[in-house]
């Protein structure tokens, strides 16, 4: 009998080199105004709501799923059939929670997208119909509701222990099947000053805005608050007015300016470098140490009428093995793509990109944040 233990062992070493190369100053991208920020206020407000889907094929809530029958049982009693709950299995009904989003500006009857998702043990939602409900904001207030034919795309077939499965069939969409019941549009009429709240804070991009703004509109029309906030005045309130002035701010070049980030998903080996990421100089040492140990259990038996007794004897053996180490040298500079070739070239995991690209900021040879989700 033999059983194996495997230990794998990261070897990283950083070695700093003197610089020979200058980093280059890059140039900031000229994009929209109204690309990269947004009006403050202006914004969109999520709905839920609680509903039932009917029309299932056998694939609704099993009897396990009280709920469901029960809201059933509630919605029959209303158009005057009575009959009780733990009495009835159905499974061509669901219960789901109903989601959508409520857009900035939206007056009563703007059709809006829904999306319901079962909360039971529903198979699919496939050819199902959402009964009337009603979709609640923050406040608990009826801002929406919503019905119509589900729309799915993907199904699930099969049984005892043969299925197929296709995308998501638990959740469906019901284009426009929403509309709008409450008014809660935000007035423009009033303002004297209006606010840009930039995606992306950096008090450069802030300063750059506000300075282009006040070119297009006068001076002392703008100013940069903060890192994201701009204040905009209004010279005369009015909707007109200000609905002009947001159109013109919009359609504004300016420079942005991100800061140097890098974006690593241990789950998944996935690695974004900006194009602002520089690196100094630093050497890679990247090596591997595989350490086997291996276990065989031996019996002793002892000899005939002797006072011994048969035992198991275990016998380990410990083997390592270390592949040589492989050097990457990156000078004052280095680009992206300088590091991704030299990374590339000894073979290294996406994992182990992870490890290096850590122990390099760490070291402080990666002038960038780095970000790890």
């Amino acid at each position: 009998m033999r059983s194996k233990l495997w230990v794998g062992i990261f070897a990283l070493q950083i070695i700093w080199l003197p610089a020979t190369l200058a980093g280059k100053e890059t140039v900031a991208r000229q994009v929209r105004l109204g690309d990269v920020s947004t009006v403050e206020g202006v914004r969109d407000n999520l709905l839920i709501g609680y509903g039932m889907v009917v029309g299932l094929n056998g694939t609704g809530d099993r009897q396990q799923t009280v709920f469901s029958v029960q809201t059933l049982a509630n919605l029959m009693q209303k158009m005057g059939v009575q009959f009780t709950a733990s009495a009835v299995v159905v499974k061509n009904v669901a219960a789901v929670f109903v989601t959508a989003t409520l857009p900035p500006f939206a007056r009563p009857g703007t059709p809006i997208d829904v999306t319901a998702s079962s909360i039971g043990d529903a198979k699919s939602l496939e050819g199902g119909l959402l009964l009337f409900t009603t979709l609640h904001g923050p406040d608990g207030q009826i801002y929406a509701t919503a019905q119509g034919p589900l729309v799915n795309g993907g199904y699930s077939a099969g049984g005892r222990g043969n299925s197929v499965q296709i995308n998501h069939p638990t959740t469906a969409r019901i284009p426009g099947g929403g509309i709008v019941e409450r008014d809660a549009a935000m007035d423009l009429s009033h303002l004297t000053q209006l606010f840009l709240l930039l995606r992306d804070p950096d008090f450069q991009t802030a300063t750059e805005a506000a300075a282009v703004i006040e070119r297009a509109l006068g001076k002392g029309s703008a100013r940069a608050l903060d890192s994201r906030r701009i204040e905009i005045r209004v010279p005369n309130p009015g909707s007109e007015v200000v609905s002009g002035l947001l159109a013109k701010v919009e359609n504004l070049k300016v420079g942005l300016h991100t800061q140097a980030r890098v974006i690593v998903n241990e789950r998944t080996g996935t690695i974004v470098m900006g194009q602002d990421v520089s690196l100094g100089a630093c050497s890679i040492l990247h090596g591997n140490l595989s350490v086997v140990i291996t276990t065989e259990f031996h019996v002793s038996q002892p000899l005939p009428n002797s006072q011994g007794q048969t035992q198991v004897v275990p016998q380990t053996t410990v083997k390592a093995t270390e592949s040589p180490a492989r050097r990457i040298e990156l000078r004052e500079g280095a680009s992206v793509d300088d590091l991704i070739n030299g990374l590339q070239a000894i073979g290294a995991t996406p994992r182990d990109i992870v490890a290096i690209l850590e122990a390099v900021r760490a070291a402080g040879a990666l002038q960038a944040e780095l970000e790890i989700i």
